[in-house]
């Protein structure tokens, strides 16, 4: 077993990147140049002889006052920047500091920060706090050059850099910086005046006027503004509000917040961490304890040890900050930026609130992501990536960590080797079916006797979410495995998110059910950090909803099941969705005052994709598209719905608040305009274990090792999936060549078994005895002599794609003019489509005691490029006919399913056996020979021992 973590966790210190240090170093007089470098025709894989288009790689130039460096080539742009960066550090011996300074030493460097930042030489620096700087110096009297702490404490990260190897509790409250900056000006008395009933700073002696005259006529705001904000009451009685900032040019803005805060002065306003995006300025503002803001020796911890707020908790504002927050609050994007000196403002509405609100839960990430609020649900299985709409459960589960401040979810990857029997097994695959032996040849000798048995590496994925400071809070190892790492790390992580969304989802959730739930879902909870980091939010957003719910009609919070005046209109055109196809919708939702003619539409979306039988939507959407067929059309009407998502979706929240006080319900109009038929390979995987293309290649390696076959044409190679999987096998055969018409197929098969092939000759470990492979770019169904005469030919689900007269011209061909010793041909059994596209036993049950086999009839072709799919009574017909024709003998087989049980095998199979000597054949005119390409050729170097 071997286990790889893909994402570290955070260290406490932050990472300087070579470009950071060269920038704090020459700033602006470092010069980046960025050049495109056209690399070298090589390829990358010997022998194929079709053109390959290389990937854009780049070099990096940097040009210092006294040096000029070049870095190497690399595919993104930035690791050559950083890399030049780096190769400049190492020229110059510019001495990178990576030790942690001492609390003291952290103590003096916030001092000298201190000192620096109301220095002459910061205010010209373009800098958020130097645009703060600029506003102060215009109030008036006192409070002319006087900063509020809390501006010094937020928008200066170094401070909070700093605060933290003082006291490691600043990561979970940053309000502690406040009490750390007023005890560190006691050091700067003679330079640094503080007020002793306002937390505000200034400098004692005045800036030169000159510089402060510079730094007024930067101030770009000449005119009043008007700046769209959200109020948050802290009575849960009251509604959230828009409110209006007017602020003029006159006035330190942070006054204007103040006053309609109800406050005496801009000293008097907490600023929260920005919300939302890194680069955003949406920031809560709202009053200060003045119980606490003096003291530097008191705290303001998350809630924990046991400060009184002044004034009633405002949940719903502590909720989106992650802190205690009393009184009303203000939501706002307003503020100073690194960009420029004028004031940044964009307009917030109570729309954005209820977003910001429902972005804090995992499902409400992934709503946001789809656009579709009233529609959409976190889906409850990840199937593939094809399939996959919207943000993928990894980048929702690193979202969420960031939503609650917490550090990225780190992953770690466990491999295994996984023994697949030729049987049937089921459609899960848990750790208890894995094992570690390797199966294969070591210098020549096999390590097993079962020859019918592969290893197959298989990955778990294990997750763990942790706080800032590093402590654990949850870990989640699913039991199942997947082929693919990815798969693996989207599965855990959509485990993760469906159980922490049920989590935020219940409005009470005991102990003892919350722990019974994690068993399930392969997930260890650590109580105390748990309910410190999480459980927190979770409380807030309960009483949040349940309190948003008491303020409208009961109708319109009550859960009911189904929904109400469901009318399907349109011609029925018999193409329905079915469990894993793609379904595509259009749909408008629209709130409905019962018993008035009023109706407002509130969210519609155009061309919205889903996977069925996933969860990918709401309950009772799914539902209803599953009863419709593509060009219909259908209507209804449902009261189950919550507030929140109603304001989030409505632009106007004051029509919306005044509809929702009535009894009124949610009405959709949905249309079905496409259904995506679901891929052939995910069909079967939902029954069989290993998969049909798994038990076609055992198939076809034990007929190679009965017949001792020593050379192989697989007919429509493709990407060359059989032929990678025949090289795990220990087999006679020493060549092999593949022919398909398709160059892209063609090419991806040869860069696949060349890294194969290259990989067991580096290791010294021979798995076959292949001396030579070649692959053939050319149609299957025109002769040609370097194809005649192979031990076995295999052509393994290849006719269906093509059309049915070109299959029945390939059988003539292969068995009159390439004339294997042996032929393997598999197609799908049409019949068996009724239990594939149902996904259950039940089915085939159903199947069985229809005696007409009426439910053929709706079934339609495994995927969407089969031209055909033959029954068993046509398979039978059209093999037998062949071989007689060709004088073979055949068999007729299968894999997955059985003969003798209703409808067969899922994949039928015919095999063609020649015993009359090649010889004895007719020989072709060489005028009939079709000349295929050769687009690859493998030869084996190996030294006789």
């Amino acid at each position: 077993m071997e286990t790889k973590e893909l994402t570290g966790v955070a260290p406490k210190k932050a990472i300087v990147t070579p470009k950071t240090i060269i920038h704090q170093k020459f700033g602006t007089k470092a010069c980046y140049t960025i050049e495109e470098v056209k690399e070298s025709d090589e390829n990358d894989c010997p022998g194929l002889s079709i053109p390959q288009k290389r990937p854009c790689v780049y070099r990096c130039s940097l040009q210092l006052p006294e040096l000029l460096v070049v870095s190497g080539i690399f595919k993104k742009k930035k690791d050559a920047e950083q890399s030049a960066a780096e190769l400049a550090i190492q020229k110059l011996g510019i001495r990178v500091d990576t030790d942690d300074p001492t609390p003291e030493e952290a103590w003096d460097s916030i001092v000298a920060r201190i000192n620096y930042l109301f220095s002459e030489n910061f205010l010209s620096s373009l800098h958020p706090l130097s645009g703060h700087m600029g506003a102060i110096l215009q109030r008036k009297g006192d409070l002319c050059g006087s900063l509020p702490v809390s501006v010094l404490a937020v928008y200066d990260a170094k401070l909070g850099s700093l605060c933290k190897y003082i006291d490691p509790e600043v990561e979970s409250n940053p309000f502690l910086v406040m009490s750390y900056i007023i005890k560190a000006t006691t050091k700067l008395s003679g330079f640094i005046a503080t007020a002793e009933q306002h937390p505000w700073i200034r400098k004692q002696s005045p800036y030169p006027e000159d510089i402060v005259d510079s730094l007024l006529k930067q101030d770009g705001l000449q005119e009043p503004i008007q700046v769209a904000a959200v109020r948050i009451p802290s009575s849960e009685e009251k509604s959230v509000e828009a409110v209006t900032l007017h602020i003029s040019s006159k006035e330190y803005y942070l006054n204007i917040i103040a006053n309609e805060l109800g406050l005496e002065d801009a000293s008097n306003v907490l600023i929260s961490r920005n919300l939302g995006k890194a680069s955003s300025e949406t920031r809560l503002f709202f009053a200060a304890p003045k119980s606490y803001i003096l003291d530097p020796s008191s705290k303001l911890p998350n809630g924990k040890d046991g400060l009184h707020l002044d004034g009633p908790s405002n949940l719903r504002a502590s909720y989106l900050s992650g802190h205690d927050i009393a009184g009303d609050a203000i939501l706002a994007s307003i503020g100073y930026t690194w960009k420029c000196r004028d004031l940044f403002y964009e307009d917030v509405a109570v729309q954005s609130y209820y977003r910001m609100l429902i972005g804090k839960t995992p499902g409400g990430i992934y709503k946001l992501s789809r656009e579709a609020l009233l529609a959409s649900e976190l889906p409850s299985r990840f199937t593939t990536r094809a399939n996959w709409r919207g943000s993928f459960p990894r980048d929702i589960l690193c979202n969420f960590c960031r939503q609650h401040r917490l550090s990225e979810p780190l992953f770690s990857i466990i491999s295994h080797a996984s023994k697949e029997p030729t049987e049937s097994c089921g459609s899960n695959l848990k750790v208890a079916d894995l094992g570690r032996d390797v199966i294969g040849c070591v210098n020549g000798a096999p390590t097993t006797s079962r020859p019918m048995q592969s290893d197959t590496e298989m990955f778990q994925c294990e997750v763990k979410l942790l706080s800032r400071c590093e402590n654990l809070i949850i870990k989640c190892f699913p039991k199942d495995c997947f082929k693919k790492q990815n798969d693996a790390i989207q599965n855990a992580s959509l485990k993760l998110l469906v159980w922490l969304n049920n989590n935020f989802n219940n409005t009470v959730v005991p102990f003892e059910p919350l722990y019974e739930t994690a068993d399930i879902f392969g997930i260890q909870i650590f109580s105390e950090n748990f309910f410190r980091e999480i459980s927190h939010y979770h409380s807030i957003q309960n009483c949040q909803q349940l309190n948003q719910s008491l303020g409208i009609n009961s109708s319109c919070t009550t859960p009911v099941k189904g929904v109400c005046l469901l009318k399907i209109e349109g011609p029925d055109s018999g193409v329905c969705p079915c469990n894993g196809s793609l379904s595509c919708i259009s749909y408008s939702v629209s709130l409905v005052v019962e018993g008035e003619n009023i109706k407002k539409v509130i969210e519609v979306t155009n061309n919205f994709e889903f996977e069925v039988g996933v969860g990918a939507v709401i309950s009772y959407v799914e539902e209803v598209v599953m009863q419709m067929s593509v060009g219909q059309s259908a209507y209804f009407t449902t009261s189950i719905f919550t507030s929140d998502l109603i304001f989030a979706s409505a632009s106007d929240s004051v029509e919306m608040q005044s509809l929702l006080s009535s009894s009124c319900c949610l009405e959709y109009e949905i249309n079905l305009t496409k259904v995506a038929e679901p891929l052939e390979e995910r069909m079967e995987q939902a029954l069989f274990n290993p998969s049909l293309s798994k038990q076609r290649v055992e198939f076809a390696v034990r007929h190679i090792i009965e017949s001792h076959a020593t050379t192989l044409i697989d007919f429509g190679c493709g990407s060359g999936s059989l032929l990678e999987a025949l090289l795990k096998y220990q087999t006679s055969l020493e060549k092999i060549v593949g022919v398909d018409i398709s160059p892209k197929g063609l090419t991806r098969a040869a860069k696949v078994l060349h890294s194969k092939l290259v990989t067991n000759s580096d290791s010294g470990v021979q798995l076959t005895s292949i001396k030579s492979l070649i692959l053939y770019e050319g149609s299957i169904t025109k002769f040609g002599s370097r194809l005649q005469g192979f031990d076995i030919g295999t052509c393994l689900e290849v006719i269906e794609h093509m059309d049915e007269d070109e299959a029945c011209l390939f059988g003539d061909v292969a068995l009159s003019f390439f004339c294997p010793r042996i032929l393997i041909v598999s197609t799908p059994n049409y019949e068996y489509n009724v239990v594939l596209q149902r996904s259950n036993l039940a089915a085939q049950e159903q199947y069985e005691e229809s005696g007409e086999k009426t439910l053929l009839q709706s079934c339609k072709f495994r995927n969407h490029d089969h031209k055909f799919e033959w029954t068993r009574e046509q398979f039978q017909k059209w093999a037998s006919g062949l071989a007689a024709q060709h004088n073979y003998n055949v068999e007729i087989s299968g894999v997955g399913g059985s003969a003798d049980i209703e409808p067969g095998f899922a994949s039928q199979i015919a095999v063609f056996k020649r015993e009359w000597s090649l010889e004895d054949g007719l020989l072709k005119d060489a005028d009939m020979d079709h000349h295929y390409n050769k687009i690859w050729e493998w030869v084996c170097h190996r030294k006789n021992k």
